[in-house]
């Protein structure tokens, strides 16, 4: 039998799949991050199930243990707190085992905080990256935001709420011009999508917030883009159309600041 890879609900209870929950229905097993939080799902939507704790601090442990029953025979099923095992979360071991076996591995997805914070924060293109959880102090930041300075793509990460001030600050020093979007408590009752620079979210955030963070940094822009961004903002404005409006279009296409877009092409003209 396989061991089935079970994405489950970031936030509210009713973003799982059938599939998902037909998986946790009929498994021998279901390995989980947090039993407590994934027995909370099953009872939501009437399963019952053997739980197993899988998580970072016995996860070595558990493959040497797991493997075996695998190719034994046993329907596994493995869960994470939310989204997809793996990705930022406990199972790529375990994965990686079971394919080294030649056990059958299947992945049912599902909902993830990735891309729906990328979605939501109106900077999706062709592609993005994801950098799982910021780096903790401000040199390890520091080096991250020199990195993306010319990176085209969309950036996602995970930040802790008591550390987004101290981030969003950083970044506004390093990237001022930056559209950024912090996305809070995703598909939950109190969900939030800012967007903005980061001085500007800032303003928002200057307490940490509750609740979990995924920040979306929108990609750099070569300078002859800005160049060409400003003659946009110009040709629209001569064409009749009010300079703010011009900036925040451009600046939409482009992924520039508004601000900056409509301050440098007043001192142009």
């Amino acid at each position: 039998m396989p061991l089935a890879v079970c994405a489950t609900p970031i936030g509210n209870l009713e973003d799982v799949t059938l599939r998902v929950l037909q998986e946790l229905a009929e498994a021998d097993i279901v390995l989980c991050e947090d039993t407590r939080h994934t027995r909370g799902l099953l009872e939501r939507h009437g399963i019952r199930a053997r739980l197993l704790s899988y998580h970072r601090h016995n996860e070595a442990s558990r493959v040497s243990e797991l493997v075996p029953r695998l190719e034994a025979g046993e329907r596994i099923a493995l869960v994470s707190d939310a989204g997809l095992p793996g990705i930022n979360d406990p199972g790529a071991r375990l994965i990686a085992a079971a394919l080294e076996a030649g056990a059958a591995v299947t992945v049912l997805p599902g909902p993830s905080a990735v891309e729906t914070a990328l979605v939501a924060s109106g900077l999706a293109g062709l592609r993005y990256l994801f950098v799982g959880y910021l780096p903790r102090g401000e040199k390890g930041l520091a080096a991250l935001w020199a990195e993306l300075e010319r990176f085209p793509d969309p950036v996602v990460a995970f930040e802790s709420p008591q550390r987004l001030p101290a981030t969003l600050r950083s970044l506004a020093a390093a990237l001022p011009e930056r559209r950024v979007a912090v996305c809070r408590e995703l598909t939950k009752r109190f969900e939030e999508v800012a967007r903005g620079t980061a001085a500007e979210l800032l303003e928002l955030f200057s307490d940490a917030p509750k609740g979990e963070v995924t920040l979306v940094i929108g990609g750099g822009v070569a300078k002859v883009e800005e160049t060409a961004a400003l003659e946009a903002v110009r040709e629209l404005v001569g064409a009749g159309v009010p300079r703010r409006q011009a900036a925040d279009v451009v600046s939409r296409l482009l992924s520039l600041s508004r601000n900056t877009l409509y301050r440098e092409s007043l001192q142009s003209d």
